[in-house]
């Protein structure tokens, strides 16, 4: 397995990560990150059978559990119930509680909302240059999931700005000052939220809030904590990857002269999301000794996920590094696989 740097902090690489990414399908389906000091694979099938095997999970294994520091407890204390972070048992019974509220019916019933909400961002766009993102962007995804939660929308900045903190832990190049921006929206966010499902108990809304308090599985229901860190993981995951999508996609519409069009609608959707994903890295720790394609893990050992890489390998799609607004929709990782897969998706 060879070793590669890249800093992934570098700002030709923020702009255009694919031609590393092809150097480093080139040396196998596995190579070492110097920069992360992980392994990683841009490999398709390897991303796809790891995300469904599960001898690979997203707990770290309780004898590599590190110390958190104390400065970090308010924010591992909220992943501390996120099923993003959990394996089953708890993965599942977060999971199937939160899908008895977070339903197809009530996504579809958002479409309406969301084309006039569209609508009366693009009207009240500047006339002159503009961030798409400050005026567009960030605006539509925050201010629809605060309507899904039944949380008000004069709320939508304060949510923004303690989602673009917390998801600052996450991000490469992580200071002491990130994680005390972190640690303060999170205890921020967390407030509120505890004042807000309170009041839902009391006074039940058709908002989604109320159904996840009233979702009930063989007599069990979501703790007030469970809520809280679900809430926030629905605005934080919701937002952030519908943010970035936007950005990318029609940087890269502008970028090949596309439009969009009543006939190219679904599929220049999803090729949008293949070509150039918001979620380029996820990994996975394995829970045993196992082999893929040619390389041993070992308990404990941690793998990186390269979405971004897997969605343009020449394996798997033809011509992969050309944007095909019709191309036929074919499965892609952007959204995960297996266990995981993305809840809201749909």
């Amino acid at each position: 397995m060879k070793t590669l740097h890249q800093s992934p902090t570098d700002p030709a690489f923020v702009q255009n990560p694919y031609p590393f990414y092809e150097s480093a399908r080139a040396t196998g389906p596995f190579f070492h990150w110097a920069d992360y000091g992980l392994t990683c694979t841009p490999n398709a099938a390897a991303c796809n059978a790891i995300f469904r095997d599960r001898r690979f999970g997203r707990e770290v294994p309780a004898e590599l559990a590190p110390q958190i520091p104390s400065h970090l407890a308010p924010f591992y204390a909220v992943e501390a119930h996120s099923m993003l972070e959990l394996e089953p048992p708890r993965h599942t019974r977060l999971r199937s509680l939160v899908l008895r509220a977070f339903t197809s019916r009530r996504i579809a019933a958002l479409q309406p909302e969301i084309e006039t909400l569209t609508h009366q961002l693009i009207d009240a766009l500047p006339d002159g240059p503009f961030d798409l993102l400050k005026h567009f962007g960030q605006k539509l995804p925050v201010i629809i999931i605060a309507r899904l939660l039944g949380v008000p929308e004069a709320m939508s900045d304060d949510l923004l700005r303690w989602s673009n903190a917390m998801v600052g832990m996450y991000m490469a190049g992580r200071t002491r000052a990130t994680e005390d921006r972190a640690v303060a929206a999170t205890e921020a966010f967390v407030a509120f939220m505890r004042g807000y499902v309170e009041a839902r108990r009391a006074d039940p809304r058709d908002d989604l809030i109320t159904h996840l308090i009233a979702a009930e599985e063989a007599g069990e229901k979501l703790t007030t904590d469970e809520l809280i860190t679900t809430c926030i993981l629905l605005l934080n995951a919701g937002h952030e990857a519908t943010v970035h999508t936007i950005g990318n996609g029609v940087k890269t519409l502008l970028e090949t002269g596309t439009s969009i069009t009543a006939a190219n609608a679904e599929t220049c959707t999803e090729e949008i999301f293949r070509f150039d994903p918001a979620l380029h890295m996820f990994t996975r720790w394995a829970y045993e000794d196992i082999e893929v394609m040619g390389h041993t893990f070992h308990r404990g050992d941690q793998v990186a996920l390269l979405l971004a890489a897997a969605n343009r390998d020449p394996g798997l799609w033809d011509d992969p590094d050309q944007f095909r607004p019709t191309r036929p929709v074919r499965a892609n990782v952007t959204f995960g696989a297996g266990l995981h897969f993305c809840v809201g998706a749909p």
